[in-house]
Order: C-alpha cells, then sequence, then structure tokens
C-alpha cells in the first residue's frame, strides 16, 4: 500500500503541473515514467480514473520517453503493447528517430511492434529503414513492415510491396496486397489476379479488395486474359472484382461467363451480375435465370435476386 500512495501522489503531481517544463518531483524523469506507465497500462477497475491521465502525462514527456517506450515493446501483456502503441503515435513524428534506430535491434518481436508503431505514425522519414527490415528472416517482421510501409503511402516503397505479393507466408501477402491498394500498385494488378487464387483466405480477400480500387481499365484487361486459366478459382473470384467494377466491359465479360460449361462459373458470374445491378435496370436477370439449366446455380441465382433487393432498401 505504501508504494500505491508514492505512485498516487506522483501521478498526481504530474497531472497538476502538466503544463511545466520541469516538474517538481524529486524522483528522476525515467523513475516517474515508470510510475506513470503502472497506470497508463493498469486493467484494474479502481485506478480506471488514473489511466488516460497517466498516458496524457507520458505523452506530454514527449521524445525523450520514446526509448524507454520501445524498451517495454517485448512485454507479454497485450494491454501494455497497445498502452506503448497509443502513446507514442500520440507523441508521433518526434518519436520516429528513436523507432527507426530501433529497427536494428536483434529482439524480433520489437521490431515487428516498432514496425506497427512506425505504420500508425505514418511518416514518411521512417521508408527507408522499414524497406531496410522487409525482407527480415521473422515473417511477423516483414509483415508489419509491409503494412507499415502502404501506410506511409511513399512510392520508394512500390518495389518491396510488389515483391512482398509473392512472399512464402500467407499473412506478409495479406499486407503486401493492402499495402498495394494503399499505394496505387497498377503495376502490381496480373500479381494481384494470381492472388484470387491464393491458399490463404486473407490474403484472397485482400487481393479482391484492392484490385478494385485499383486502375479498372487495366484490371479488367488483365482478368480477360486469366479468366480461362487453369486454376478455376482465379476466374471464379475474378468474377466478383468484374461485378464490383460495374463497367459495360466488366458486364460484358460476365455475361461470356454465364454461358461456361462449368456451373460453378456460370453461379459466380450470375451472381456478381445480380448484385452490380440488384434492381435490374439492365434487365439481364431475367435472361439469365431463364436459360439456366442446373437446379443448384438457378436457385443461387434466385437467392441472389432476393437477396440484392433486401439489400438496396
Amino acid at each position: 500500500m505504501k508504494n500505491i500512495a508514492t505512485i498516487v501522489i506522483v501521478l498526481s503531481v504530474s497531472v497538476v503541473f502538466l503544463p511545466e517544463q520541469s516538474v517538481a518531483v524529486s524522483l528522476s524523469q525515467e523513475k516517474r515514467f515508470d510510475s506513470l506507465f503502472v497506470f497508463a497500462a493498469t486493467g484494474e477497475v479502481r485506478y480506471k480514473d488514473m489511466v488516460q491521465p497517466a498516458k496524457d502525462s507520458i505523452v506530454a514527456m514527449g521524445a525523450e520517453v520514446a526509448p524507454l517506450l520501445i524498451d517495454k515493446f517485448d512485454t507479454k501483456s497485450a494491454r501494455e503493447r497497445v498502452t506503448i502503441l497509443e502513446i507514442l503515435k500520440k507523441i508521433g513524428k518526434p518519436a520516429v528517430p528513436d523507432l527507426v534506430k530501433a529497427l536494428k535491434r536483434e529482439n524480433g518481436l520489437i521490431v515487428e511492434r516498432v514496425c506497427i508503431s512506425l505504420g500508425e505514425i505514418s511518416d514518411t522519414t521512417a521508408v527507408p529503414g522499414l524497406i531496410g527490415v522487409a525482407k527480415h528472416s521473422r515473417w511477423q517482421v516483414r509483415e508489419q513492415a509491409t503494412g507499415a510501409l502502404g501506410k506511409c503511402r511513399d512510392r520508394r516503397a512500390n518495389e518491396i510491396v510488389h515483391a512482398a505479393l509473392t512472399d512464402t507466408i500467407g499473412q506478409v501477402r495479406k499486407s503486401a496486397a493492402v499495402a498495394a491498394g494503399e499505394l496505387g500498385l497498377n503495376q502490381s494488378i496480373p500479381t494481384l489476379v494470381h492472388l484470387l487464387a491464393d491458399d490463404f483466405y486473407g490474403a484472397r480477400m485482400c487481393a479482391l479488395e484492392t484490385l478494385v480500387s485499383l486502375d479498372s481499365t487495366n484490371v479488367i484487361s488483365v482478368i480477360a486474359d486469366s479468366i480461362f486459366s487453369s486454376n478455376a478459382q482465379i476466374g471464379d473470384r475474378a468474377c466478383a472484382v468484374l461485378g464490383r467494377l460495374h463497367t459495360s466491359r466488366a458486364r460484358d465479360l460476365l455475361m461470356t461467363q454465364t454461358k461456361s460449361g462449368d456451373p460453378n462459373r456460370r453461379a459466380h458470374a450470375g451472381v456478381a451480375l445480380i448484385y452490380a445491378d440488384p434492381l435490374d435496370s439492365c434487365g439481364l436477370q431475367k435472361q439469365i435465370i431463364d436459360v439456366e439449366s442446373d437446379p443448384r446455380v438457378k436457385l443461387k441465382l434466385q437467392s441472389a435476386v432476393v437477396a440484392g433487393k433486401k439489400n438496396s432498401k
């Protein structure tokens, strides 16, 4: 109880005199930080009112506490990790030099979390450092470095992010797919189309979302060349992309797929067309459904019509 009382006193003094350049406490700056951090990261209900003031006090200490925060990044506590990320984000750009320096540490867990922090701050001065660890032996570092490079939106990262789309780890490919969208990497469209058949669900879905955000003419052109790939998953998921783009060229390409010999492909193409135009302004729904001979595909199409109308209300 004596220790808790001492910390409460330190916290109270810190908050009361926050506007001053020099806080009138007898403890060293490092001890003051440690005392504040106890409350900033606490999960105890009785101290809940002290959490935000403690965080604010640490933020007010500025970049000088960045190394102290980074030292705690190997914590096993999720609450402490989130607290550190939140404080560093609020400190912002002044913390970037110490964070970039920490990218050279041997502790891969710390490097990984430093990358997350740099991504949240999203300052372009961190780009060279992030590029330097984008091929780290620890895949979690590659994942977070790639994600951070996307958030920084700096073209110096283009080639690194493009290369990460073919990483051996699915989570890295997913991160690269998201980053490719943030960077607007039209050069990566062929690789992203190939990624529609990725073994990892996250990579597939992120590739789809990114393709919808890139240059539609280029995307449709690449899909037109890939839709007959021997890997049917590419064409099936490409139908969803075409439906989301909803241009006349995309619609025409989907119509060709409603005549495919593969019932699964017909289902994907038909559903994409229906969701693209749920109110049937183009008058295609009846045409697609009436000519369908497979009962299972017809049921999927009819269900899509009902769902499309319901979602459009």
